[in-house]
């Protein structure tokens, strides 16, 4: 008798042995199921395979329970892998609530300064509360091995936080590219809010980088990470490939000293911002050392460098977020933040939500095990393997080539005729087959109308509109405004006046619209007396007028100095069209002449100082001659009080 082997069984789906048999004369009477055979004719391998698939079926019922960390939290899926850790989808059983545990790499957790400092970090982290910072629960150490489910030598160190189901802002720049100014904003704000409410309690976060920014499916954005790097570096961690902080984002006196503070979060904020309108960081290299050489000895260029469309005020503050000297950028993440909303009003920046990640490959997400199934009557074993897409179980069934006798299938019991199953298949098969074609046929429409006139948009025209209600045509036209002010003589101010393209020009959606919005007629500025005359002509062209300075624009001036704005002609305040000229008066300083002052009354000596003054000479004369003082009070004056004489003039006093 030869070694049995199994057959999938149609009528109950389990594996029959049948043994190769022959009868009292030696003679071959073929293969039959041992259940079929009777008498003394048995396989002498029944018992032995009874035995393997009692043990399998006790190995499956008796398999040892999930796992728990801590006596309370399940660890679950791999989620990420990084230099410092492991993050691990768990259950905490006690809440039943889904959280994320973060596992320090042992040879970290095995270093007791690090212990320390990360318990430390732990509790400062979880005083955060904010929406943007990632919440922080739990923080311990255990034993690994025996009761945890994790392999490792020394103490499993974990965090247990928050979980965001979604992804990361890396995820989101690799799928993307660059976000564009609306999108942009709508992640940086919600950085900054969360690094501002860190930065309030005293805590620096030191590793702004997008992989430490989750983004969750219903687009809240969250800073995660808080302390773990401070931690790190404080235990003097420096195993290979444990890089404490991404050298991409670091400032330059991390770089150099390792000293950093709230601003240097800024600085790491202003280089992701840069990435996120180019969809590149600024500086790249062959080695870590030559980009933060770069950091330490290169400003930042400006995005509007690679991306076109990023305006100058967005330039700016992204300088001045990525200064070299930390005393040049912002204070902290708050005044980054009230800096952006400054300019987000200025540009009138549409708001968006923020760009979440995609979806996770299908090799990545968690499956669910499957429930046990039964075969159909009649079903074949093809047919079972290929429903239940078990590999173990192809491998059980028969090569090709002779096979012997097989089991006749058992007759059914009540079912369906096999006509009426028959027609069920034909049917079902219809139904599929018409929602394969119409979901085709949609697709193909979809992306013909994509590809030819749906990723265009017309410019709606706007002249004579309010500022406002142009700018929300705009975005339902899916473009962006970018809005700038002039003056206009016939069209009122605060109404649009002008758009750049032109009306009912195509467009591809998403890009920016000038709309000029009407500041009325300009009038004459406001110039006060002794301005520099390029002063002077700067604020009358700033008023969308024409300056006019001659050489005969001139008058004398006892008060303003030579060579300096007088006044201007017509006078403050004065409306007038686009581009009328406006004349700057200029002082020439000091007049040759003088009008003589009144001083009779007067004392001689009050009366000749006035004259001084005015460069006149003063003379004394007595009104008696030989008897009166030429010294004492003026009775009369010769030129008489009024008149106009040359400076140097002597004025004849005459006294009593």
């Amino acid at each position: 008798m030869s070694v049995p082997y199994e057959l999938m069984d149609p009528g109950y789906g389990l594996a029959q042995p049948l043994c190769d048999l022959r009868d009292g004369q030696g003679r071959d009477v073929g293969r039959q199921p041992d259940n079929l055979v009777h008498g003394a004719i048995r396989c002498h391998r029944r018992a032995a395979w009874e035995k393997r698939k009692a043990r399998r079926y006790r190995h499956r019922v008796n398999a040892p329970p999930a796992a728990l960390l801590d006596a309370r939290y399940r660890v679950g899926s791999l989620l990420a892998r990084g230099g410092m850790s492991i993050v691990y989808r768990g259950t905490d059983t006690r809440l039943d609530r889904p959280v994320a545990i973060k596992v320090m790499d042992p040879r970290l957790a095995g270093d007791p300064a690090f212990r320390g400092r990360i318990e430390r970090e732990a509790r400062s982290a979880a005083r955060i509360d904010h929406p943007n910072v990632v919440d922080v629960y739990d923080q311990g150490a255990v034993p690994s091995g025996a009761g945890t489910g994790l392999g490792g030598d020394g103490p499993l160190l974990f965090l247990v936080m928050e979980l965001v189901e979604g992804g990361t802002l890396r995820d989101v720049v690799r799928a993307r590219g660059a976000l564009g100014v609306p999108a942009a904003f709508a992640v940086a704000e919600q950085v900054l809010s969360g690094l501002a409410a860190a930065h309030r309690l005293g805590l620096v976060h030191r590793d702004v980088k997008p992989e430490n920014v989750l983004i969750s499916r219903s687009g809240e954005v969250k800073v995660a990470d808080f302390g773990l790097v401070t931690a790190s570096a404080q235990a003097g961690a420096s195993t290979a490939g444990m890089i404490m902080g991404t050298v991409a984002y670091l400032s330059p006196e991390q770089v150099a000293t390792g000293s950093a503070d709230a601003r240097s979060d800024v600085y790491a904020a202003g280089i992701m911002l840069y990435e996120l309108l180019t969809g590149a960081p600024p500086y790249s290299g062959d080695s870590a050392i030559s980009v933060a050489y770069r950091h330490v000895n290169s400003d930042v260029p400006p995005p509007s460098e690679i991306a076109g469309e990023v305006p100058p005020e967005l330039d700016d503050l992204v300088l001045r977020s990525t200064r070299r000297d930390p005393a040049a950028r912002p204070a902290d993440a708050a005044a980054m933040l009230a800096e952006l909303h400054r300019v987000a009003v200025r540009l009138d920046v549409p708001r968006v939500p923020p760009p979440v990640p995609p979806p996770r490959p299908v090799e990545e997400q968690d499956t669910v095990p499957a429930g046990p199934q039964r075969m159909a009557p009649g079903a074949t074993a093809a047919t079972a393997v290929a429903a239940a897409g078990s590999t173990a179980m192809s491998a059980a069934l028969p090569g090709p080539g002779p096979r012997g006798t097989r089991a006749l299938p058992r007759p059914d019991d009540g079912g369906p005729a096999p006509h009426v199953r028959a027609r069920r298949r034909s049917r079902r098969t219809f139904v599929v087959g018409t929602v394969i074609v119409l979901v085709l046929a949609l697709l193909v429409g979809v992306a013909a109308w994509w590809l030819g006139s749906g990723r265009w948009t017309a410019v709606p025209s706007l002249v004579g509109l309010e500022a406002t209600a142009a700018q929300q045509l705009l975005a339902d036209a899916d473009l962006v405004a970018r809005v700038t002010e002039a003056y206009d003589d016939e069209v009122a101010d605060g109404l649009v006046s002008a758009t750049d393209p032109a009306p009912q020009v195509e467009l591809l959606r998403g890009s920016t619209v000038r709309i000029t919005v009407s500041s009325g007629r300009p009038t004459v500025p406001d110039i006060a007396p002794g301005t520099p005359v390029a002063d002077a002509e700067r604020a009358v062209r700033d008023a969308g007028l024409t300056p006019v300075h001659e050489a005969g624009d001139t008058d004398d001036s006892d008060s303003v100095p030579e060579g300096a704005v007088l006044r201007t002609d017509p006078e403050a305040g004065t409306e007038l069209r686009v581009g009328e000229p406006v004349t700057i008066v200029v002082s020439s300083g000091e007049s040759d002449t003088v009008e003589v002052p009144d001083v009779v009354g007067k004392d001689f000596d009050d009366a000749s100082d006035i004259l001084g003054e005015l460069d006149l000479d003063a003379e004394g004369r007595s009104a008696i001659p030989f008897l009166g003082r030429s010294d004492g009070q003026v009775v009369e004056q010769r030129p008489a009080p009024g008149t106009t004489v040359e400076r140097g003039t002597t004025v004849t006093l005459v006294t009593v």
